[in-house]
């Protein structure tokens, strides 16, 4: 867990160490709130439905489900599939061309998969490109899924940890992986750590996007919540992501500390002047 200010969604999902999930004790979850100050965050903890001290599970499942929901809205204000196809594309026809068989982009921490249905509803790539989105949340997949069916798309949704083996990445060397607003939740460490783990498998290359902390970032997302989003957890989380998010400098020295084999780049906008879609921005390596 990241240390400082916690997004209410932190603590709704809590898995134990073989990815079993775990009852969210409410009092402890709003005590743990309160103590770090966030005192709006702790009273909308409290007042989610909950059974002998921990908050009702089929809430939390329907919750996950509305607020992901309400994330789409983001993603296709900002245009995350065209602009994960048009970064991807030259780095997929070098891949294509380099061998036989197909090539693979795994989403991690897709949630129910906008950025994977959007790429395969609008065929961005060729056919011998396999997309696969994975999660740890189960319920979550399984919307993905069901959307995916409603929507006759080309695309694959796994549940599970997507670099472990025989979930998603099957060759390496022909899979791009890709994230969309995921590194903001993960502390220093877990940074260092995902860039430790695709380096290791030696994935061809990398492309995630996440916040650019600034002050036109943070005002952006609270107008954006504000105008758009319901739910007061999405309200409250996406303010805080805003504010909690790595600058560049963290990112780039995360990645060069772990994945010294793919001469990492964060593509940023200008900071004083951004366009509206550069705040999310993609930190990117190919292996060389």
């Amino acid at each position: 867990m990241r240390s400082g200010e916690l997004e209410i969604t932190d603590l709704l999902w809590p898995l134990d160490e073989a990815g079993a999930r775990l009852p969210v004790v409410q009092a402890e979850a709003v005590s743990l709130l309160s103590d770090r100050g966030q005192h709006g965050a702790a009273r909308i903890l409290a007042r989610m439905p909950s059974r002998d001290g921990c908050v009702d599970e089929a809430y939390l499942d329907a919750l996950a489900v509305r607020v992901h929901h309400e994330l789409q809205r983001l993603g296709e204000e900002l245009q995350m599939d065209r602009r994960v196809a048009a970064l991807l594309e030259g780095p997929l026809r070098l891949l294509q061309a380099s061998g036989t068989g197909p090539v693979r982009v795994v989403d991690v921490g897709c949630g129910t998969g906008h950025v994977v249905r959007a790429v395969a509803a609008h065929r961005h790539f060729s056919p011998d490109v396999e997309l696969v989105g994975v999660d740890l949340n189960p319920v979550l997949i399984d919307e993905a899924r069901r959307l995916a069916r409603l929507e006759s798309l080309d695309c694959e949704f796994v549940t599970g940890d997507a670099f472990a083996p025989g979930i998603a990445i099957t060759d390496p060397a022909r899979t791009i992986v890709i994230s969309t607003g995921l590194l903001h939740h993960l502390g220093e460490a877990d940074l260092t750590e995902l860039f430790t783990v695709q380096a290791r498998l030696g994935v061809a290359g990398f492309a995630h996007w996440d916040i650019a902390p600034c002050m036109w970032s943070t005002v952006g997302a609270w107008l954006f919540h504000q105008a758009r989003m319901r739910e007061p957890v999405s309200r409250h989380d996406g303010v805080l992501s805003a504010r909690r998010a790595h600058s560049a400098q963290t990112l780039l020295a995360a990645a060069r500390a772990a994945a010294a084999g793919y001469a990492p780049t964060v593509l940023e906008g200008p900071r004083w002047y951004p366009r509206a879609l550069d705040v999310l921005r993609p930190i990117v390596g190919t292996l060389s």
